[in-house]
């Protein structure tokens, strides 16, 4: 079992910079690819970006990359999200999630997640 607790979330201004972070419990956080994924009012839940178990790899979804970026700190049991040049289409509630799948790299599809944060809320102004 892997509790996750996001924090970091706010409201900003287009154009501004948040930094996400997920807290996990347990002792087997380098065992897990990692994700952030974003659900903004009336929309489907979508991915952001997800890194390999070591921190090695990263693949981000085409709306974040250049602007995001995501690391980890298996020592520290944590996961980041860098959000630089905010825009207000960035604006829904931010999730972390685990996956345990064998043989991924990185992971993009919700159901290949088996670990949900609670979310934190961010809300970028124009």
């Amino acid at each position: 079992q892997v509790q996750l607790v996001e924090s970091g979330g706010g409201l900003v201004q287009a154009g501004g910079s948040l930094r996400l972070s997920c807290a996990t419990s347990g002792r087997t956080f380098s065992r897990y690819v990692m994700g952030w994924f974003r659900q903004a009012p009336g929309k489907e839940r979508e991915f952001a970006a997800s890194i390999s178990k070591n921190g090695g790899s990263t693949y981000y979804a085409d709306s974040v990359k250049g602007r995001f970026t995501i690391s980890r700190d298996n020592a520290e049991n944590a996961l980041y999200l860098q959000m630089n040049s905010l825009k207000p289409e960035d604006t829904a509630v931010y999730y972390c999630a685990a996956s345990g799948r064998l043989g991924l790299v990185v992971v993009t599809t919700v159901g290949e997640y088996d670990y949900w944060g609670q979310g934190t809320q961010v809300t970028v102004s124009s």
